[in-house]
Parts: structure tokens; C-alpha cells; sequence
């Protein structure tokens, strides 16, 4: 039992660090918080838990095989992606408070959250270096180490998020010059992240695929 709660500790701790870690993904959570106020914005924390089940199998069974281009081609993909959710915020900073109808959240904005985090490659490498490996290990000593790793690490990163959606709630109602000021900061956030990603992708494409 000791070991196992040491596996605990151990995604606990991770789980809480990728959580924290500036990120596209987190950047969407605050900008979608911002937008439609913590408890709509409440089912975004649960997108890991969606994506993070292919994302591990590819990290751990078949992300040495891959081409060159896959982790470059996820770069531009969620790149172009971001920078489109970055417009729909500066959008919505532009019209300010007269915004007229309500703006959809649940599923689609789930969905917008699902399609961040499988684009991203963040998760991909974090997996395949960091998290992967711990996993594994404790799943040979036994099964039951491996589950708790998860609970542990899953747990402490929905919690994280939560946090995050309820603080940036609880700001967009401090009055609606600090909710435009916060949301004209996160649209910036996502095109800065979309950008990079962009240039992430375009920097390591493989030579021998452009030849």
C-alpha cells in the first residue's frame, strides 16, 4: 500500500504541474470562462479525460514508429486552429458588453477544448517522456499501481482546472471593464500560442519531405 500511494503522490504531483503550465489549453479555459462565466465553462475541465485515452496509447505503443511530419503537422494544425479561437475572443472583446445572445457552451465548447488538447503535441511528448514511463513501471510491479497513478494524476488535473474556471468566474464578475480587459488578455494569449505553434510546425518539418 505504501507504493501505491507513492504512485498517487506521483501523478498527483504531475497532474497538477500539467495543469498549471501555461498552455493553449489553458489559455482556452480562461478565455472561455471569461466568456460564458464558471459554471458553463465547468465541463471544459473534463476534456482530458476525453482526448488523453488515444493520446496515451500513441505515446506509449506506436510514437516511435510515426513519420517525421507527425509531431510538425500537429504543430501547424493546432496553430491555425488556436489562432481561430484567438479571433473568435478579439471578436468578442470588440463588441464588448453588447454581445447579444447568449454564447453556446457545453458540447460545442467541449468539442473546441477535445480538438485543442489532440492537436496539441504538448500532451504527446509528456506522455511518451515524463508521465509515460511512470505508468509503465507501475503498472509491471502491479496493475493497481498504474490505476492509481491515473486517479492521482487525473484528479489533481480536473481539480487544477477547476480552480482556474472558478478564480477567472469569480473576475469576469467584478464588472465589465476587468471581464473586457481579462478577455482582450486572453484572446492576445491564444494568438501568441497560435503563432508559435505555427512556427513550431514550419521550423521542424523534415527536410527530406520537402525534397
Amino acid at each position: 500500500m505504501a507504493l501505491a500511494a507513492w504512485y498517487l503522490i506521483q501523478g498527483a504531483g504531475l497532474g497538477l504541474a500539467a495543469a498549471a503550465q501555461p498552455g493553449p489549453f489553458q489559455a482556452y479555459v480562461i478565455s472561455h470562462t471569461l466568456d460564458v462565466g464558471w459554471r458553463r465553462a465547468s465541463p471544459v475541465s473534463l476534456a482530458p479525460l476525453i482526448t488523453d485515452g488515444p493520446i496515451i496509447l500513441l505515446a506509449l505503443i506506436v510514437l516511435r514508429q510515426i513519420p517525421g511530419w507527425f509531431e510538425p503537422g500537429l504543430c501547424l494544425a493546432s496553430g491555425l486552429f488556436i489562432l481561430y479561437l484567438a479571433w473568435q475572443a478579439f471578436t468578442r472583446w470588440r463588441e464588448g458588453e453588447a454581445n447579444g445572445p447568449a454564447r453556446p457552451a457545453g458540447i460545442r465548447s467541449l468539442g473546441q477544448a477535445v480538438m485543442i488538447n489532440l492537436l496539441n503535441p504538448n500532451p504527446y511528448i509528456y506522455w511518451s517522456l515524463v508521465t509515460g514511463p511512470i505508468l509503465l513501471d507501475g503498472w509491471r510491479n502491479a496493475p493497481l499501481h498504474g490505476i492509481v497513478f491515473l486517479l492521482g494524476f487525473y484528479g489533481a488535473m480536473v481539480s487544477i482546472l477547476l480552480v482556474i474556471i472558478v478564480f477567472f468566474g469569480l473576475a469576469r464578475q467584478r464588472g465589465p471593464r476587468l471581464r473586457r480587459l481579462l478577455l482582450g488578455l486572453s484572446a492576445m494569449t491564444l494568438a501568441g500560442f497560435g503563432a508559435w505553434q505555427l512556427y513550431r510546425g514550419i521550423a521542424c518539418w523534415p527536410r527530406e519531405v520537402l525534397t
